[in-house]
């Protein structure tokens, strides 16, 4: 039994054949999967998903690449939060991969501006969740020392997973010192990632679990094709032999750190 910890099942990808991608999960053993909001009526989708499959739960969040635009999300993330479908907050986080002065966009706005944006965005979803007593879901890239630095006032106060982790072993205790945990996507599969495969291989059982980020990163033997909740368990049997474990083993405590992560039966 796997729980595939990210996906983007709200996005038109899956529209054509839902019913079927459901399906292939469940054969894979992947029996439950929680799908994460990027805006707030990403969000909404989500939640609408949770309400009709037992399987699926969902996270309210608004992604960080959205900040400018973005405005106050606290009063629509708490409504959305109430919910019991609803099992954290997020994707909020840092991304500095797409600042404007390495895409032009958006006009007139500096990096510091946008910088300040994100802050702002992340700052009011981590208040929600530590208000309502939820975890996080983190997203961070190329904002590894701000993402940490913002996380440290909340310590105590709430929990993070830094989804799709592509950092150091290092990196990764860094922020299981603060009590944070990471996850792995199809990345783990490629073989171009050895910091991955290194982390993958030394962080502690405890502290992981794993994901798609599905309909992106789809793992060996499908890179480049649509991704999809299934693959979740392609992941888990790459940690399991960077590990030298068995993939029984890799699902029972991932599924096992979910469990107490998300707290389905709050």
């Amino acid at each position: 039994m796997l729980t595939e910890t990210h996906a983007h099942l709200d996005y038109p990808d899956f529209q054509p054949d839902f019913a079927d991608v459901l399906g292939r999960a469940e054969e894979a053993g992947v029996t439950r999967m929680i799908s994460i909001g990027t805006s707030i009526e990403s969000s909404r989708r989500a939640i609408a998903l949770a309400e009709t499959d037992p399987r699926i739960f969902a996270v309210a969040g608004v992604h960080p690449t959205t900040a400018p635009e973005a405005g106050s999300v606290g009063e629509s993330l708490r409504e959305l939060a109430s919910h019991p479908r609803v099992v954290a907050i997020g994707e909020a986080g840092l991304d500095y991969h797409y600042l404007p002065s390495l895409t032009g966009e958006p006009a007139g706005m500096s990096d510091d501006d946008h910088k300040s944006a994100q802050e702002r965005l992340f700052r009011e979803q981590l208040e929600v969740a530590a208000d309502l007593g939820l975890n996080v879901v983190v997203h961070q890239r190329s904002a590894w020392e701000d993402t940490v630095r913002i996380l440290r006032d909340f310590t105590g106060r709430l929990r993070g997973v830094f989804h799709c982790f592509g950092n150091t072993f290092e990196q990764a205790e860094e922020v299981i010192r603060l009590g944070h945990m990471v996850s792995f996507t199809g990345i783990v599969t490629f073989k171009n990632a050895p910091v991955v495969h290194d982390c993958a291989s030394r962080v502690g059982i405890e502290h992981f679990m794993v994901e798609t980020d599905c309909p992106y990163l789809a793992p060996v033997p499908y890179r480049g094709k649509r991704c999809e909740p299934a693959y979740t368990r392609l992941v888990a049997e790459r940690i399991a032999a960077l590990r030298g474990t068995t993939l029984e083993e890799i699902a029972a405590r991932t599924t096992e750190n979910a469990n107490r992560f998300f707290r389905f039966n709050r």
